[in-house]
């Protein structure tokens, strides 16, 4: 008999909530056979079996948010030949599953999947389920068609949702805002940039990234992590972007990594991509983690002017609202020019305001240039 357990699907995530068994007692599986889909903050994965064998005990049921090192179930392997196929999770072997707790044995190693013909999470899917909704004839909101909680809910015969517990991204980003409200001690400083030289329909998420990038070598402070507990600042050699993507389980952000690398056409072929992967929750690991400084380009959505929230370790976001055309004053004349409003948010702990102010100056001389 061998149980194994929840494995570290990803750094910092301590939990993840069941979503749907694939499999129950008594069914003979084969290694890598999918086991079960459980959501992350991060994504949706499906985790396959270690081994091959005859399931014994589920430890959970669908809808439970269990931590890592949690027992996920038993598998007697005396069924069938023991596989040497990839080991998901913590593997422990022992008479009885049910009374024995699991010890760690090896490391995890996980996978994504696609979605299915219909666009949902499969905790929507097993939200559907519960309320009696069929999901082919739910009309989706979420971007590109994808069925929301929302939209579910919705159709569930007029009657009014019960409250839920947060899963997934929004129990992540609580979590996460919780953290920098209590931690950081933040201040924001906005502008306008002149961007009235751009060519027409530039890109402005591209061009965001190379300002930020400028900004970094400008004033260095900006591209760091900070730790309170140790008291100790890093200073970063790679300008890893975290880009805030909003979906409709919540918010995301997709890192590309040495965004200094990437002239114009690859950066916005990257920015496509992860974009695309981060609405079907298929991104790799390393796209979801260690970036080195944040941008929101929240105008493409609406609005002027924010105070973004700078998220521990790191201690800067830019944020950057809707571009508008203005009058202003060009060499005492007036004039009309297209602006870009920008919020700088920073951690006051370890960046002072003459540095934020000097990255701004540089970004902002940067997205006025016409190339």
């Amino acid at each position: 008999m061998k149980t194994f357990t929840l494995p570290d699907l990803g750094e910092g995530l301590q939990e993840a909530q069941l979503v749907q068994w694939h499999v129950e007692p008594g069914d003979l599986v084969q290694a890598d056979q999918p086991l079960l889909s459980v959501e992350t903050a991060k994504a949706v994965v499906e985790i396959p079996a270690p081994y091959s064998g005859r399931v014994v005990r589920l430890f959970g049921a669908a809808g439970e948010t269990v931590p890592t090192g949690a027992p996920l179930l038993s598998i007697d392997t005396r069924q069938a030949n023991e596989d040497a196929g990839t080991v998901v999770g913590n593997v422990t072997s022992g008479t009885d599953a049910g009374r024995d707790r699991p010890q760690p044995d090896e490391p995890a190693a996980i996978s994504a999947r696609a979605p299915d013909a219909i666009r949902a999470l499969p905790a929507v899917r097993c939200l559907a389920r519960s309320l009696g909704v069929a999901l082919a004839g739910v009309a989706p909101t979420g971007r590109d068609g994808i069925v929301t909680q929302a939209d579910v809910q919705r159709a569930a015969s007029g009657t009014a949702a019960a409250p839920q517990a947060l899963s997934g991204l929004r129990r992540s980003m609580a979590q996460a805002m919780t953290l920098a409200r209590q931690e950081v001690a933040a201040a924001t400083i906005v502008d306008d940039a002149d961007i009235q030289a751009w060519p027409p329909h530039a890109d402005i998420t591209s061009r965001l990234i190379r300002a930020l990038v400028v900004g970094c070598r400008a004033e260095g402070a900006l591209n760091a992590w900070y730790d309170s507990r140790s008291m100790t600042w890093q200073l970063m050699a790679s300008v890893d972007v975290g880009l805030a993507v909003d979906l409709p389980e919540g918010l995301l952000v997709a890192v590309l990594h040495d965004a200094a690398a990437h002239d114009a056409n690859a950066l916005r072929q990257a920015l496509d991509n992860l974009r695309a992967r981060a609405a079907t929750r298929t991104l790799l690991p390393d796209e979801l983690r260690n970036h080195s400084i944040t941008l929101s380009n929240f105008g493409m959505m609406g609005g002027r002017y924010a105070v973004p929230i700078v998220v521990p370790p790191t201690v800067a976001i830019l944020g950057a609202g809707r571009a508008r055309d203005q009058v202003v004053a060009i060499n005492g004349m007036p004039a009309v020019h297209r602006l870009l409003p920008l919020s700088l948010s920073f951690d006051h702990r370890v960046v002072t305001g003459g540095e934020a102010a000097r990255f701004l100056t540089a970004v902002m001389a940067d997205l006025a240039r016409a190339d």
